[in-house]
């Protein structure tokens, strides 16, 4: 059980499949609190049970003032979860494989750097997503991404980051095309013949390819893009697209914006993702954005309006 009072407390959820040096970490943030006029943090690992969430609220609950989640977007995910309207901000020290948040806000990827915005930045509101119930900060998607995501082999993330996705994608790119209807908010329902939906709050991929180039964490709204390619050909022309963060859009590369989107599949349950977690298979997906929802911590001198995407 938490006991530590209220004050500069600050609190540390760390991903133990991520973090290897777990005295090596406490001895970090123990200084960088220090440094910056903070209490010793309260070090809370994550279990095979709970990926942030229980310890994020367990340490509001026992007066902590920040929140710092050491691990990838699923870590980031659960602690904004559970702060989600809150007045704790959340701080992000990125060790996943593709730290998508983290790289939006312009957290750098260095355990020294991070620390010093996280215990000495400046708060800022961002929107967050939410997909049959369950928040999500970067993307959430249904079809092809999604069965990427379950492709890519847990021990090759967390060896190759990113790039253990590009290799997860061989597999998955000639996955047969799907009937997708989509409706954003309320309009007319589109239906397409494609291989996935996703929804972002952020509009980078693994790798930081802008596949959502117009999308901002703190517009209040969700940018949509629908991926058809036509087999590799089309595949090749779509990636040279993303590659060069093109807003050209046509049949295999299509992208929306709205509060509210509402995606059903014809046929089977399909393969669903939350911030690059698998999540239970289904033939629809349903989110809409959470205006304002989460408070991070960002670098000091940061524009209060514009993330760094990409």
């Amino acid at each position: 059980m938490l006991t530590d009072g209220p004050g500069r407390l600050p609190a540390v959820v760390m991903n133990g499949a991520r973090v290897r040096d777990t005295a090596g970490l406490r001895r970090a943030c123990g200084l960088a609190a220090a440094a910056a006029g903070w209490r010793p943090p309260l070090m809370l690992p994550t279990t095979a049970d709970d990926s942030g969430a229980g310890q994020a609220g367990a340490a509001v609950g026992a007066g902590a003032s920040l929140v710092v989640a050491v691990g990838g977007d699923g870590t980031v995910r659960a602690c904004a979860e559970a702060l989600a309207g809150g007045p704790v901000p959340l701080a992000i020290v990125p060790a996943g494989s593709a730290n998508l948040t983290a790289r939006a806000l312009g957290i750098p990827a260095r355990l020294g750097p991070a620390l010093e915005i996280a215990f000495g930045g400046q708060n800022r509101q961002i929107d967050l997503g939410s997909a049959d119930g369950s928040v999500f900060v970067a993307m959430a998607g249904i079809g092809l991404d999604a069965a990427v995501v379950g492709a890519a082999h847990r021990v090759a993330k967390r060896l190759a980051g990113w790039p253990a996705y590009a290799v997860a994608a061989t597999g998955q790119l000639l996955m047969r095309p799907v009937t997708f209807t989509i409706r954003i908010d309320g309009g007319e329902p589109l239906t397409r013949r494609a291989r996935c939906v996703t929804v972002g709050n952020s509009g980078a991929l693994p790798g930081g390819f802008a596949v959502m180039p117009d999308a901002r964490l703190d517009d209040g709204s969700l940018d949509v893009v629908v991926l058809a390619p036509a087999g590799l050909p089309g595949w090749a022309d779509v990636g040279y697209r993303i590659a060069l963060g093109s807003r050209r859009d046509d049949a295999q590369l299509e992208r929306y914006q709205g509060k509210v989107v509402e995606i059903t599949a014809e046929g089977p349950g399909l393969p669903r993702q939350l911030d690059g977690e698998v999540v239970t298979a289904s033939n629809s997906l349903s989110a809409r954005v959470l205006p304002g929802a989460l408070l991070v911590r960002v670098p000091a001198g940061s524009a209060a309006s514009r993330p760094q995407d990409g």
